[in-house]
């Protein structure tokens, strides 16, 4: 069944079985892994108020699963939400930070520190990518505003096209020249939440809460600018401006979920589209929705990453691009611009 034949469930029905669903995913990623620590030690240790009689099964749960599923949480949900911000600006239902430049320029950055410094500790990795995220992100709205000094939606995604594919022929250059370093980036590429530890942890959250915060004002601009740019000239509104802002947005949220977890395909474009078949299209609701089906998302698969190969581990990132891949398919057979076209003004 279509989803949008599916029977409606009032928004606020619809958020609360979506953060019950969280909820319980939230609890299969404590008690799910390798190694002996079960669902018993993680309800146990839970209901205990975070203590566990065991310290084999405290420390798996504090200083591993924990870290774990609070940055699954996190970096699904600033995904969602980076995608929502290019997807309105750009006016592009498939846009996503990768579109745009940030993914690529994260991964150049942590390829320049790699052959600069000959290796980066995950420390490193986080400054070199985010670093390389925000420059991205200015650079594709420089050149978006070159010559005609408006940075419109189709300037956006062709300046963005134009230094993704510079990136990865820079990239490509680098790592080639210093097999030392190909390694290294070869695991952080994957997108694996794996590599996760507490103090990296505590790092990028502050990052990611600042990104989510520049979107509560962005909200109603957001929501004028759907209906045209003069519409929200009218309105009293730069829509130059509020791109600028934006963009500037979701490269902090990108970036440092890059910087935390490395590139994660298609999570930025599925969710949204997600958020506007379940929550509408009021920019603020798909805001809210497009943050819990990213996390949501980013959740799931990161415990399927670690189920599928058990006792092995693959890359969430991996798991994603095998199941993103049909669902573009199906969103662009669903009509997924009719969705995003529709004016949102109410939001």
């Amino acid at each position: 069944m279509s989803m949008r034949h599916a029977p409606r469930l009032a928004r606020p029905g619809r958020l609360a079985w979506l953060l019950g669903l969280l909820a319980l995913l939230g609890l299969a990623s404590l008690g799910v892994g390798a190694g002996r620590v079960g669902f018993g030690d993680a309800w146990g240790w839970l209901a205990a108020g975070g203590h566990a009689a065991d310290p084999h099964a405290a420390m798996v749960l504090e200083r591993l699963r924990l870290p774990r599923l609070i940055a699954a949480l996190a970096v699904g949900a600033a995904l969602g939400l980076a995608g929502v911000l290019l997807q309105t600006v750009t006016r592009n239902p498939l846009a996503e930070a990768g579109l745009l430049g940030v993914n690529s320029g994260a991964a150049f950055a942590v390829a320049l520190g790699l052959s600069l410094l000959g290796q980066l500790g995950l420390p490193g990795q986080m400054a070199w990518a985010l670093g390389g995220a925000l420059t991205g992100s200015v650079l594709v709205l420089l050149l978006a505003r070159a010559g005609e000094g408006e940075a419109s939606p189709l300037r956006l995604v062709l300046a963005g096209i134009a230094l993704t594919a510079t990136c990865h022929g820079l990239m490509a250059f680098l790592l080639l020249s210093r097999q030392d370093s190909l390694d290294q980036f070869r695991f952080w590429v994957m997108g694996s939440l794996a590599r996760l530890t507490p103090s990296l942890l505590w790092t990028g959250l502050p990052v990611l809460a600042a990104g989510a915060l520049a979107c509560l004002p962005l909200r109603r601009p957001l929501a004028a600018l759907t209906l045209g740019d003069d519409q929200a000239r009218g309105l009293g509104l730069n829509p130059e401006r509020i791109r600028l802002l934006a963009v500037l947005a979701a490269g902090v949220l990108a970036g440092a979920s890059v910087a935390l977890v490395g590139p994660v395909a298609f999570l930025g474009l599925v969710a949204p589209y997600f958020a506007r078949a379940l929550g509408g299209i009021a920019v603020g609701v798909q805001l809210v929705f497009s943050a819990v089906f990213g996390a949501l998302l980013l959740l799931a698969a990161d415990i399927a990453a670690r189920v599928l190969v058990a006792p092995f581990e693959a890359p969430a990132s991996a798991v994603l691009a095998v199941v993103g891949a049909p669902l573009v398919i199906w969103m662009v057979r669903s009509d997924a611009l009719l969705s995003l076209t529709r004016t949102g003004a109410e939001g």
